[in-house]
Order: C-alpha cells, then sequence, then structure tokens
C-alpha cells in the first residue's frame, strides 16, 4: 500500500461523521422551519359585528373610541399582545375606552380563580383599561372571536372601525400593522387598512364552542383548559 493512503477504517469514519454531520443540519433546518411556520401561522379571524352588539355587557363610550380585545388567561402568545396593548395605550393621544375580556373556556370548571393569572393581572396594570371576565363566553359569542388576542375598535357611534391582532406573530412583540393601524385610527389619521391577522391560541377547548349570540342581536343602523 502506497505510505500516503489513508486507511480503510479512518475514512470510513470519517465519511460516517460527515453523513451525521447533514442528517444534524437538516433535523435543525427542519425544526427551525417548523417553529417558524407556527410563529406565523395566524389563528381564525373574527366574524366581527359591523356595529356594537347591542346585547353586550361592555359600555360603548359615546365621547372617544372603545378598544376590546378577547384574551384566554393561559395563552402564553397573549402577553405579546397584551404588551402591544400596553404601547398602545401610551402612545395614543387620546386614550380609547378600553376592555381586556378573558374568555373562560367551558371545561375549566367552575372555579373564579381558574382566569386569574398573571396574563390578568398584567392586563389589569395598564392605565385605562378595565379587565373583565366572560364565563359564559358571551361577548365571544357577539363579537364573533376565535382566537386570543383579538382586538376590535368601535367608533363612538357604533360603527366597526377596526378587527384584527395586534402582533406581527405569536407571541412576538414590535412594531407590527395592527399596531400602526389602531394608532393611526386613534390619532384621526387615514389608516391603509382596517383589518389584520391575528395571533394567538384558540379561545375554546376542543368541543366547547361561544354561543351563536349574533342570532338574537336586535337590527340596529386554545391552549387546553385544564
Amino acid at each position: 500500500m502506497p505510505p500516503d493512503t489513508p486507511p480503510v477504517a479512518p475514512r470510513r469514519r470519517w465519511a460516517l461523521w460527515a453523513v451525521l454531520a447533514v442528517l444534524w443540519a437538516g433535523a435543525v433546518t427542519a425544526g427551525l422551519a417548523t417553529l417558524a411556520a407556527y410563529d406565523n401561522a395566524a389563528g381564525t379571524a373574527a366574524s366581527a359585528p359591523p356595529r356594537w352588539p347591542v346585547p353586550s355587557r361592555l359600555a360603548l363610550d359615546r365621547d372617544r373610541p372603545t378598544l376590546v380585545m378577547l384574551a384566554h388567561p393561559r395563552c402564553s402568545c397573549t402577553q405579546a399582545s397584551v404588551g402591544e396593548l400596553a404601547e398602545l395605550m401610551a402612545r395614543a393621544p387620546k386614550r380609547p375606552k378600553a376592555y381586556v375580556v378573558f374568555v373562560k373556556p367551558g371545561r375549566a370548571g367552575a372555579s373564579t380563580a381558574w382566569e386569574r393569572t398573571d396574563l390578568w393581572d398584567r392586563a389589569a396594570g395598564i392605565p385605562d383599561v378595565t379587565v373583565v371576565g366572560d364565563d359564559d363566553r358571551h361577548e365571544a359569542g357577539l363579537f364573533g372571536a376565535e382566537t386570543s388576542g383579538q382586538t376590535f375598535l368601535y367608533a363612538p357611534d357604533g360603527a366597526l372601525l377596526f378587527s384584527g391582532g395586534t402582533t406581527g406573530a405569536r407571541g412576538h412583540a414590535g412594531d407590527n400593522a395592527g399596531r400602526a393601524t389602531l394608532l393611526a385610527l386613534l390619532r384621526h389619521e387615514i389608516a391603509s387598512r382596517r383589518t389584520t391577522p391575528v395571533f394567538g391560541c384558540s379561545l375554546f377547548a376542543a368541543g366547547d364552542r361561544a354561543p351563536d349570540a349574533h342570532a338574537h342581536e336586535p337590527a340596529h343602523a386554545h391552549p387546553d383548559a385544564n
């Protein structure tokens, strides 16, 4: 055997390591692609009523816009949505009347403490934001919300101004079309859009749905629950 010819066994080991490296790189790439696809997968958009739903237990402000965010109290993605709401309220020249409505899935049980999470406390700490529970999913049904973080803005006369999300991806805070649109509307500027994708968990547990409240409106001009 010529002296510069490497032994067969080391060559095989080198080839094996090369194959393993390629497989490892492929697995990492596939994992990152899966995570990116999940982060950028929008949830189901709301079937937002074009005018403020009269049976709502929330009060429409007649002097300024009213903002409503529907949220799952245990959705980690919604931490970013609540953070964006805090940023919005800080930047708005005149703060809207704002609600964060925490929807309680039907399988969560009767405990009144189930929805009192750190997300609830964080939302309650935003100035001029009222936090309420929606144990019977009444408000979720009225507003047609399906995904945690779904946000609506209504004019003082009850007309829908905006329906969408306030983040650019699941759990990602930062500049995004939803927050920019809401700020433009609150500044009485022309908004280039009135809807944006919403990124978050389903508001409802499997087999659980909000009541069909739209059918009873008068005419007028999920992480798992356990």
